[in-house]
């Protein structure tokens, strides 16, 4: 797998040590042993890539990468796959869009204002729908309290108290 550039991961590798090595000597007199020796180990990290043949694998990978993205720019047919996705993204879009609306939407599925959740920019206080108050906490501590005889009241009691001292209802 070697043959084509046998020699060419090992002199990049060893090239971008060499600049590395340089960069850490400056970091040694600005910054000291400890930023040095550490820009000493990231350094050396090229040359060891280049001697195991990761630097070859590198290499190919950034040349194939530049010859697809070239092909990319000049062939048409690629282009229209290109139309096509963006065309799948933007019906994708408005799908969702639709479907939250409550737009194109056959039996079963309902828009959120009428499931009993508020639709968006349409709440009143406490996320309650426009027009109607916020629920009574008691309630809510009846259903969160399963079987406990008024603990939580105090605690929702103390969150209201914080909330009305703040300004918020």
């Amino acid at each position: 797998m070697q043959e084509q550039l046998p020699i060419a991961g090992p002199m990049l590798g060893a090239a971008l040590t060499l600049v590395g090595l340089l960069v850490s000597w400056v970091v040694w007199r600005r910054r000291g042993a400890a930023a040095g020796l550490r820009g000493i180990a990231w350094s050396l990290l090229p040359l060891a890539a280049g001697l195991m043949g990761l630097m070859t694998i590198a290499w190919r990978l950034v040349t194939d990468l530049i010859g697809f993205f070239a092909s990319l720019v000049f062939n048409p047919v690629v282009w229209a796959g290109v139309a096509v996705a963006g065309l799948a993204v933007v019906l994708w879009v408005a799908g969702g869009v639709m479907r939250s609306r409550g737009v194109g939407v056959r039996g079963g599925a309902a828009p959120a204002a009428e499931k009993g959740r508020p639709a968006a920019g349409l709440t009143g206080g406490a996320g309650a729908p426009a027009g109607q108050g916020a629920p009574a906490p008691k309630g809510r501590a009846k259903g969160a309290g399963a079987g406990a005889k008024g603990g939580g009241d105090a605690e929702l009691d103390e969150i209201e108290a914080l909330l009305r001292k703040h300004g918020i209802e």
